[in-house]
């Protein structure tokens, strides 16, 4: 038993396995590219705090979100210096004495601390149990992409509805167009960048568009319904301003790094969306009740494949997360251990 600064005590479980008193994190102290900005490194694993659980990493994907803030474009709303990434998965090796039965078990530690280190400390009321039956490599990546995909369709309901996805080699458009038929959507198109996710699109029903094929996503977009774009630029200018009355044009990604320029005011209802302002009006309790709906989807779901970097190896896997004809891309923090 250890008191903390209050007087009130405290019950500590021993941790299930050892664990090192130094923690690795992958780190950036100022704004640029992530390959000249992120440095490894390694520091004393600080006192617990009040109420949190503390994690041991086991893997975290490597996706556009976790890279873009590291370029600058959100340093209005974060304290440098930063640990990079938002999502993975871990083993509980510390935790309160109400969460107790955590400890062992797997959660997702997030909405914290960035998740690209060996050990870190989550909100115990907000780290979400990871159910058996769901691999490490499924679990790691279960948060950004499905989330905000499920937010989306539940924001704006595609039942009977046609749909167009901008940027459908992406995680997030995967689930986007598999869930969208889940949802009922009578059609779904996706454009794509690479050829190399045409036979992927296909085979989850979605009509695949080239990205260089401007005459026919023109053509696409006067008759869609609803737009879920991940792009901006050009492309989703041109989109938007190609749109029917009272489609509707949802803008969630940046893809391109360039913004949407008009000409003219579009027919179409322009909407944005992002995450992490839907996520500020959830409750704890309504957080994980999502959760219970993601692992089903993700039972559901055919999810593409993927490379597994040592996380020493990290400069290699940002290289290939950058790839557009790349694998899906997992960072493993077993060697750091």
């Amino acid at each position: 038993m250890r008191h903390d600064s209050c007087g009130s005590a405290r019950e500590i479980h021993p941790p299930i396995f050892e664990v090192s008193m130094r923690r690795h994190a992958l780190t950036y102290r100022s704004f640029g590219r992530p390959l000249e900005k992120l440095i490894m490194e390694t520091t004393e694993v600080p006192r617990m705090g009040e109420g949190k659980l503390r994690v041991k990493m086991t893997c975290a994907p490597v996706n556009p979100s976790d890279l873009i803030p590291i370029s600058g474009a959100y340093s209005h709303r974060i304290r440098l210096p930063a640990v990079a990434g938002y999502e993975g998965v871990g083993r509980v090796i510390d935790a309160p004495r109400k969460y107790a039965y955590l400890v062992g078990k797997r959660v997702l530690p997030l909405r914290g601390e960035g998740t690209w280190q060996t050990i870190l400390d989550c909100d115990s009321a907000l780290a979400v149990p990871v159910p058996d039956a769901i691999s490490d490599a499924v679990a790691a990546r279960a948060y950004i992409n499905p989330l905000a995909a499920l937010t989306m369709l539940e924001t704006w309901p595609v039942k009977g509805k046609r749909v167009l996805l901008s940027g459908a080699g992406s995680n997030c458009a995967d689930y986007l167009g598999a869930w969208a038929y889940h949802h009922g959507a009578s059609e779904v198109v996706g454009i794509y960048r690479s050829e190399s996710r045409v036979t992927r699109l296909e085979k989850m029903g979605i009509k695949p568009v080239s990205m260089q094929d401007t005459s026919q996503i023109l053509y696409v977009a006067r008759g869609t319904d609803l737009v879920f774009d991940a792009l901006g630029g050009p492309i989703a200018t041109n989109i938007l301003q190609s749109m029917a009355p009272d489609s509707t044009f949802i803008a969630y990604g940046l893809l391109t790094g360039q913004a949407i320029r008009l000409d003219f005011k579009p027919l179409a209802h322009y909407r944005r969306f992002h995450l992490r302002d839907s996520l500020a009006r959830v409750s704890a309790e309504a957080w994980q009740h999502k959760f219970l709906d993601i692992w089903r989807l993700l039972s559901q779901t055919d999810m593409p494949g993927y490379q597994r970097f040592p996380a020493q190896g990290w400069r290699q896997a940002i290289e290939m997360a950058f790839c557009p004809s790349g694998q899906k891309v997992l960072l493993d923090f077993a060697d750091l251990a």
